[in-house]
């Protein structure tokens, strides 16, 4: 049992999903996993293991943002062996060319966040990237269910009401997609810690025009994502 999940030993899978929200790791156990138990409640932040394929796999909800998300992409690492972790979650599209619903795998992740300059005391400036495999099964795995899956670099920020949103406009036309919180330091620890990592997003809102999903609506447009990543995860090693 770690500092903030409540899991024993064994109980967590090698291959999670990460939803941020986690009612949607809730849903997502209880709509696609066989026999799915919740390992955790601490602080309401469940996580839930059972099956998908014949693959075991777990879903633990991380919170919003990177200090959040990465306190359980570290514990799942190092504390229960987690080894192949993807993000699902949602984004606003800064690219003119996405619609809502569309779906997005994260080659790479830009972030205005201050944690990977202090990890590299402020002399790098580190690229983190996705999983090739795992970037390449999901591509794979959505072109066989028809879906266009959109592949590209995303901007994870500390902020979600934007302060700076010309620099919105400057990411959009350097060929970044669209605009979430969580990714970079997903792809950072993962690789620090020599594990994979993938990010999947469905666009919930449009920041150009202001168009967005009611939350009722996102629930119900995230099953593709939801169901691209279960079957990315059961078809790798």
């Amino acid at each position: 049992m770690s500092v903030h999940i409540g899991a024993e030993p064994g109980q967590i899978a090698p291959r999670v999903l990460l939803p941020g929200d986690p009612l949607r790791a809730k849903w997502i156990a209880e709509t696609y996993l066989k026999d799915p138990f919740c390992y955790s409640t601490v602080r309401n932040m469940l996580g839930y293991t059972g099956r998908f394929q014949g693959v075991e796999d777990s879903v633990q909800g991380t919170g919003m943002g990177m200090p959040s998300a990465s306190i359980y992409v570290h514990e799942l690492i190092n504390e229960y062996g987690a080894r192949t972790l993807v993000r699902v979650g949602s984004c606003g599209a800064l690219a003119e060319s996405l619609r809502l619903r569309d779906v997005i795998a994260a080659i790479g992740a830009s972030t205005d966040s201050a944690m990977n300059r202090m990890r590299f005391d402020g002399l790098i400036d580190y690229a983190p990237v996705a999983d090739f495999e795992l970037l390449r099964t999901a591509v794979d795995t959505a072109t066989a269910r028809g879906v266009d899956l959109r592949v590209g670099q995303v901007a994870a920020v500390d902020a979600f009401y934007q302060v700076r949103p010309d620099l919105y406009e400057k990411l959009a036309q350097h060929g970044v997609l669209a605009v979430e919180m969580e990714t970079a330091a997903l792809y950072t620890i993962a690789a620090r810690y020599g594990a994979r990592a993938l990010t999947i997003l469905t666009v919930s809102d449009l920041i150009r025009s202001g168009e967005n999903l009611e939350a009722t609506e996102r629930e119900r447009s995230f099953a593709e994502m939801a169901e691209i990543a279960l079957e990315t995860v059961a078809r790798v090693d």
